[in-house]
């Protein structure tokens, strides 16, 4: 990871720590953060800038101040899903539209929530 993409997932983390939305505090020991454009050029992720997978967070550009760490932190918030509800998460992938997929809407309810932090 770039010191950018390092500082964008901490500063991630102090935000989203400061909600109450599961058990235990989102862990990033594991998690990384890299920009990769050509992976959005696939058909089905090109109107997504960012994607979360297991321990992973995926961006089409790299990660600046402002909306790029709303996006890192929306990002995080769906790492956190998965460390606490791991199997929910997945179901409501397969089975939920992603505007009404309850997991997405938290992940931008926390953006909103922390941005002014």
């Amino acid at each position: 990871m770039t010191p950018e993409e390092r500082e964008a997932l901490a500063r991630a983390r102090a935000r989203l720590n400061l909600l109450d939305l599961y058990p235990r505090p989102v862990r990033i020991d594991r998690v990384r953060v890299f920009t990769v454009p050509l992976f959005f050029k696939l058909p089905r992720l090109r109107r997504y800038a960012g994607y979360a997978l297991w321990r992973t967070i995926l961006l089409r550009r790299p990660p600046g101040r402002g909306s790029g760490d709303d996006l890192v932190t929306h990002e995080l918030c769906h790492i956190w899903q998965m460390q606490n509800r791991p199997f929910d998460v997945i179901l409501k992938f397969l089975t939920t539209r992603y505007r009404r997929n309850p997991y997405e809407r938290e992940a931008r309810r926390a953006v909103e929530e922390t941005r002014a932090c």
